[in-house]
C-alpha cells in the first residue's frame, strides 16, 4: 500500500491542492515567457533594421546620371562644407597662383593720426590777373575737368584796350614785314615789330591763352576787341572750389576756381619726437580708413615742433586711384622705421573678408583642394599685409584668391577657420 505524499489530506484536498500551485506558477512561467520573446526581438531589431534601411536604399536607388552629378560636383569643391576643389583647367583659367609663407625681415613701424590734405604740387588756383567782371560760369563744383578747358568767362575794360592796341600793332606789323627792310628803314622795321610783341605779351598777361590771341588776330576785326577772355583749367583735376557769382566784379588775384588732381593726395601725420627720431624719408608708410589701408611712403619730415601739440610733421604721399580719400579725412598713419623685425607678410591680393567680417586666406591642403584659414591682419607694408595665424611654409593662394571665395560662396557654405 502506497503512502500518499499528502498525509493527512483526502484526495479531493490534494486535487484542490495542486489546482492552486499551478495557478500560482502559471504568472511566473508567463512573465519568464514574456522577457524571453522581449530579448529576442531586441537582438534582432538591428538586423531588421539594417534590412530595412538596405531595401530602402535599394528603392530610393539615384536615377542615371545621379553618379555622375555627384561625381562633378565633388569635382568642383562643393561636396564638403568650407573647402574648394579646383581643376586644373579652372587654376589656369583663374590665374591662380599658389606661394609657401615665409618668415621675412620687416621694420618695426609707429602708428600716429593723420589727416588727409591736398597735395599742393598737383593743386592750382584760378584767378583773374586784371579787374573783371564774371559773365558766364561754364563748370561747376565737383566737375571733373581737362587742361586748357573753359571755366569762366569774364570781361575787363583794361583787356577791351588791349586787345584794340594789339590789332593795331598787328596789322601795322604785317604792312611794315610785307614792304621789306629795303622800303622800311631799319629804326621803323624794328619798332614796329617791338610794338606789336609787346601788345601780344600784354594781352597775354591779361590772361588770354595763345589760341585765344591766334583767333582774335585771324579774324583781324575790330568789332571783336570787347574785353571778353575765357579763364582755362591749368590743370587735368576735379574742381573743388568755386567762390563766386556770375556778374560779380573780382580783382586781381582772387580765387575763382581750386582744382586739384585726387589721384594723388598728402597726409599730414603727427608724431612725437621720439617716434619721429626712427623714421626717414623714403620710408614705407600706409593709411588706414574705414578698414582699407592703402599704402604710401614719406616724402617729407618737418624740422619744427607744432606749437600747441609738441608734436613733428610727417608727409605721407597716397595713390588714390579708387577716390577713397578727400581732404578732411582724419586717418591712422602706419610708418615703418629703421628697426626690424621678423615676420610673416603676404601679398595684399592673398587677403580678404570673409563673410563673417574677418579676414582670410585660402590654405592649400593639396593641389587643387583650397580651405579658408582665418588670420589676423597686424599691419600693411607696402604692398604686403604682415598677418599672425600662418605658419612658415603654409602654401596659400597669393593671386586668385577672388575667384576660390566665389567658387566658395556659390555653395553657400559658412566660412569657417580650420
Amino acid at each position: 500500500m502506497s503512502r500518499s505524499r499528502f498525509p493527512g489530506r483526502t484526495g479531493r484536498e490534494r486535487g484542490v491542492s495542486r489546482s492552486r500551485d499551478t495557478k500560482m506558477e502559471n504568472p511566473i512561467m508567463m512573465q519568464i515567457l514574456g522577457w524571453a520573446v522581449l530579448s529576442a526581438a531586441l537582438a534582432l531589431a538591428p538586423v531588421a533594421r539594417g534590412a530595412q534601411e538596405h531595401e530602402h536604399d535599394h528603392d530610393e536607388a539615384p536615377a542615371v546620371g545621379a553618379t555622375q552629378e555627384s561625381d562633378e560636383e565633388g569635382e568642383h569643391g562643393h561636396e564638403q562644407e568650407g573647402v574648394v576643389n579646383l581643376t586644373p583647367d579652372q587654376i589656369r583659367a583663374a590665374g591662380i597662383t599658389v606661394a609657401a609663407v615665409e618668415e621675412d625681415d620687416l621694420a618695426l613701424v609707429v602708428r600716429a593720426p593723420g589727416e588727409v590734405v591736398l597735395n599742393a604740387y598737383r593743386t592750382r588756383y584760378v584767378t583773374p590777373r586784371i579787374s573783371a567782371q564774371v559773365t558766364a560760369r561754364h563748370v561747376t563744383l565737383g566737375a571733373r575737368v581737362v587742361e586748357g578747358e573753359p571755366l569762366v568767362t569774364l570781361s575787363s575794360v583794361e583787356m577791351a584796350e588791349a586787345q584794340g592796341a594789339l590789332l593795331v600793332a598787328d596789322r601795322e606789323w604785317r604792312r611794315v614785314k610785307r614792304l621789306g627792310r629795303k622800303v622800311i628803314s631799319e629804326r621803323r622795321y624794328v619798332e614796329a615789330q617791338v610794338t606789336r610783341q609787346q601788345a601780344f605779351a600784354r594781352v597775354l598777361a591779361y590772361g588770354m591763352t595763345e589760341a585765344q590771341i591766334a583767333a582774335l588776330l585771324e579774324k583781324g576785326d575790330p568789332s571783336r576787341a570787347t574785353g571778353a577772355f575765357d579763364l582755362p583749367a591749368p590743370q587735368a583735376g576735379t574742381v573743388i572750389g568755386d567762390d563766386f557769382i556770375v556778374g560779380e566784379l573780382v580783382e586781381p588775384g582772387r580765387v575763382l576756381f581750386t582744382i586739384t588732381d585726387e589721384s594723388v593726395l598728402w597726409v599730414e601725420a603727427r608724431l612725437n619726437p621720439r617716434d619721429a627720431e626712427r623714421v626717414e624719408e623714403g620710408a614705407a608708410a600706409s593709411v588706414e580708413l574705414a578698414g582699407r589701408q592703402v599704402a604710401g611712403r614719406v616724402v617729407q619730415m618737418r624740422h619744427r615742433l607744432d606749437e600747441g601739440t609738441r608734436t613733428l610733421g610727417v608727409r605721407i604721399e597716397v595713390p588714390n586711384p579708387d577716390d577713397l580719400l578727400h581732404p578732411g579725412q582724419f586717418v591712422t598713419a602706419v610708418i615703418a622705421t629703421r628697426e626690424r623685425e621678423r615676420a610673416i607678410a603676404v601679398p595684399l591680393t592673398a587677403v580678404l573678408r570673409g563673410a563673417d567680417g574677418d579676414w582670410q586666406v585660402f590654405v592649400e591642403e593639396e593641389p587643387g583642394r583650397f580651405e579658408p584659414h582665418e588670420v589676423e591682419v597686424l599691419r600693411a607694408v607696402g604692398d604686403r599685409m604682415v598677418v599672425a595665424g600662418l605658419e612658415a611654409g603654409t602654401r596659400i593662394v597669393v593671386r586668385g584668391a577672388f575667384f576660390v571665395q566665389s567658387e566658395l560662396a556659390k555653395a553657400g557654405f559658412e566660412v569657417h577657420n580650420h
